[in-house]
């Protein structure tokens, strides 16, 4: 079998142009691993820049302004003259589906150049030319770092920094289970590389909006505890979201909080976005529940223990569709 990590790097060598994006609502590990990847590509006089699929998250933004990465994004809507043609290679980080892609199919499938993935998520489908998921990883930015060293890079401070974002955004600070002996090998030596740990920490955890913090405890004040206590279950409704004045990149990471009550075993949120569209459902679980495979029936996906999914229709309905089918899947051990 072709070893996917040269498959990945053979064709990046060969490219003259290459398009990076990641999926809708980018995380720390979306923008970090894409950043790092371009300062690479940099780094191997390759052209290279991002397309994302929504806002620079303002929390976020400092991974692409202060490394100067170049980007534009397509929230409002794709230019009527928006193509693939000026690349020759897409790279797609951190996803490997189309419902993580809103809008880039119809482009992607008119794409003449190479198509490449390169994820950790355990849901995937079949499109790309090269794909490289390695599902026991962390975070995006493990396989990332991998890629990095393979191709001779060195670990510049700028790289360093991006890729320790990835990371410890999708390890909580490398508090979560999927943090390995090789997660925080890496960490180490990225660390050595000039990570500024103490400021990454501040501009990550303690640089919040006050409209966050606001829509954090309509949340909590939503939450409601079921099958024994074994099952927590939030709601943000439009009317939280204008009055608190928030936005729903401000719930990030909320899904977590749930679990630090004792006999809680799985939490969900639910989102009733402003601007409109699906309810966007996240799930957690501290290992009895499949949330990857749980999602999977409501044509989502993820990891074991963080899954998402998009129902249509009223919060209310979706609430009672998600609720119901969690109370069966917890069934065995009420």
């Amino acid at each position: 079998m072709p070893d996917a990590y040269a498959q990945i790097l053979a064709t990046l060598s060969a490219s003259k142009n290459v398009l990076v994006t990641t999926h809708v609502r980018p995380d720390g590990d979306a923008l970090g691993s894409a950043a790092a990847m371009v300062l690479a590509m940099r780094a191997k006089q390759i052209p290279a820049s991002v397309l994302l699929l929504s806002h620079l998250p303002t929390k976020y933004s400092f991974v692409f302004t202060e490394l100067g990465i170049e980007w534009i994004d397509v929230e409002e809507g794709y230019p009527e003259s928006f193509s693939l043609d000026a690349c020759d290679t897409l790279l797609v980080v951190d996803t490997g589906t189309w419902s993580q892609l809103p809008g880039l199919r119809p482009y992607a499938e008119a794409f003449k150049g190479k198509k490449l993935v390169v994820d950790h998520h355990q849901t995937q489908e079949d499109w790309a030319d090269h794909k490289l998921v390695i599902k026991e990883a962390a975070a995006a930015g493990e396989i990332v770092a991998e890629l990095i060293e393979q191709w001779d890079v060195p670990f510049t401070p700028a790289i360093a920094t991006a890729l320790y974002t990835a990371i410890v955004s999708d390890t909580g600070w490398f508090q979560f289970s999927s943090t390995r002996p090789f997660t925080l090998r890496l960490g180490a030596q990225l660390l050595e590389a000039g990570v500024d740990a103490d400021r990454l920490y501040q501009l990550l955890y303690q640089n919040e909006r006050a409209e966050r913090v606001a829509i954090q405890t309509r949340a909590m004040q939503s939450m409601e505890l079921l099958a024994g206590n074994r099952l927590a279950v939030m709601q943000i409704a439009k009317q939280d979201f204008s009055e608190t004045r928030a936005g729903v990149p401000d719930t990030e990471n909320l899904i977590n909080v749930p679990l630090q009550i004792r006999s809680v075993e799985a939490s969900v949120l639910l989102v009733d976005p402003p601007e409109g569209g699906p309810i966007r459902i996240s799930f957690r679980s501290k290992g009895g529940l499949d949330c990857a495979k749980f999602a999977e029936q409501f044509q989502g996906g993820g990891h074991k223990r963080a899954a998402g999914a998009k129902l249509e229709g009223d919060l209310r309905v979706a609430h009672g569709t998600i609720v119901t089918a969690l109370l069966k899947a917890l069934e065995p051990r009420v």
